[in-house]
């Protein structure tokens, strides 16, 4: 299978990349700089005047290398866990997915050759704060900035829907990779001694393991009748708590620093309601359709991350 990916730079990305190679799929990769190896090809989501070909009323033209592509994984986004949410930090969040997003969906829907399969970038911040209560796919969206972002970001795919390819929303959790992401930011300072509970510990994290990440989407490609949300959550979310015992554990340090919700507050402003939202997230569909996790646990998939 001949598979374009957007964002293939990123943590998720560069994964999945590698693992559809080592499954004998070609992968091409989209980007918006020049070209920098064999499979890398350049591709403008712009159109006129600088905004989004979709928003423009006009589809990007199809970037040269995307003859005979089977399917699409769009991973393109700016980071949401890198600072502040200021005013322009909020902008470029919703800019980069929504309208890449648009204009990705756009250029599809025109080509004669359509793809089958788009697989689309999303996050469980579509459930916004669920407290202690387990959802599934079915569960409506939240409120507030992220679930926001994330119900247009889905929704920027219709073009591609309409148009008849099938387009499966990847409602990614809080993905566990000892190439970065959240344990690139908390193994160094559990190393050190200064890991803990943040804000109350009480609130639920839903995770994936990188591994487990890839493997899903490989599972999806092959899905056919798969499309809509799917959740990438490991079937065991757990509380803030219970990740930091665990990651304590698997380092061999303590983990005895507290950091109140209020001190949060003032570090990230708005954005440490990521942080202290409790989201137990299930992941119905992957368990309905018989997919198998390689880390169901915690413990396994640190301890797989952290060797």
């Amino acid at each position: 299978m001949k598979i374009a990916i957007t964002g293939s730079s990123g943590l998720i990305g560069s994964a999945l990349t590698s693992h559809l190679r080592e499954g004998g799929h070609e992968v091409v990769r989209l980007v918006r700089r020049p070209p920098g190896a064999a499979d890398e090809v350049r591709w403008n989501p712009r159109g006129p005047a600088g905004r989004a070909g979709a928003a423009a009323g006009q589809a990007a033209a199809p970037p040269p290398g995307f003859d005979g592509v089977d399917a699409v994984v769009n991973l393109a986004g700016a980071p949401i866990a890198s600072g502040r949410w200021t005013a322009a930090r909020k902008r470029e969040i919703r800019a980069s997915r929504v309208e890449g997003t648009s204009a990705l969906t756009t250029m599809l829907a025109g080509l004669r050759d359509r793809p089958s399969v788009l697989l689309s970038g999303s996050a469980i911040g579509w459930y916004g704060d669920t407290g202690g209560h387990e959802v599934t796919e079915s569960a409506p969206a939240g409120s507030g900035f992220l679930p926001g972002v994330v119900r247009d970001w889905e929704a920027a795919t219709a073009p591609a829907r309409d148009a008849g390819i099938r387009v499966v929303h990847l409602r990614t959790g809080l993905v566990l990779s000892r190439s970065g992401g959240v344990l690139g930011k908390l193994v160094p300072l559990f190393r050190l001694g200064l890991g803990g509970r943040l804000g109350p510990g009480t609130q639920y994290m839903s995770w994936i393991s990188i591994t487990d990440v890839a493997e899903a989407v490989s599972f999806l490609l092959d899905r056919p009748d798969i499309a809509g949300p799917v959740n990438l959550t490991a079937p065991h979310p757990v509380t803030n708590a219970e990740l930091t015992s665990a990651l304590a554990s698997a380092l061999g340090r303590p983990a005895v620093a507290r950091f109140p919700t209020v001190a949060l507050n003032i570090a990230l402003g708005e954005a440490a309601v990521e942080l202290l939202k409790s989201a137990r997230i299930l992941p119905g569909r992957l368990a309905g359709a018989g997919y198998q996790f390689r880390h169901a646990t915690i413990g396994s998939a640190l301890a797989s991350e952290l060797r």
